[in-house]
């Protein structure tokens, strides 16, 4: 029982932290829509996320060893494992720069709203294991 429900929290918390790291792709675009030579960067989502929920999210990842008990706790971050594309563009500008902002802006909305589906969905969820298991 805890290991189902373990990896649907998993799976919840795969999909949260790959929508932040594509919210932050898409904000440097964004950022650097007036940088000559600039190539927009995106990733495949749902690719993205069946290989993180395949390797089992952090619990698969490198750990920190520590020497002293002052030392802070560290984990590694999935943002290294993320396989950063090249966006196609459909016109490129005369300086190289391939940010297109109404499409970055579009993709940029379109995640927002999916993170806080995402976490609507969960809370539902949480929210309901909580009151499965308090009693009456």
């Amino acid at each position: 029982m805890i290991d189902r429900l373990a990896a649907t929290l998993n799976f919840d918390r795969e999909a949260l932290n790959l929508r932040h790291e594509r919210q932050k792709v898409l904000a440097g675009n964004i950022a650097n829509a007036d940088t000559p030579t600039y190539k927009a960067r995106d990733f495949d989502f749902s690719r993205e996320l069946a290989r993180a929920v395949e390797r089992g999210g952090a619990e698969g990842g490198l750990t920190a060893r520590t020497t002293s008990p002052r030392h802070l706790s560290a984990s590694a971050s999935s943002t290294t494992s993320l396989d950063l594309l090249y966006r196609v563009p459909d016109q490129p500008s005369l300086d190289g720069n391939t940010v297109n902002m109404d499409v970055e802006r579009s993709y940029f909305a379109d995640n927002s709203v999916r993170y806080q589906a995402a976490l609507t969905i969960l809370n539902g969820r949480i929210q309901g294991l909580k009151s499965a298991m308090q009693s009456e």
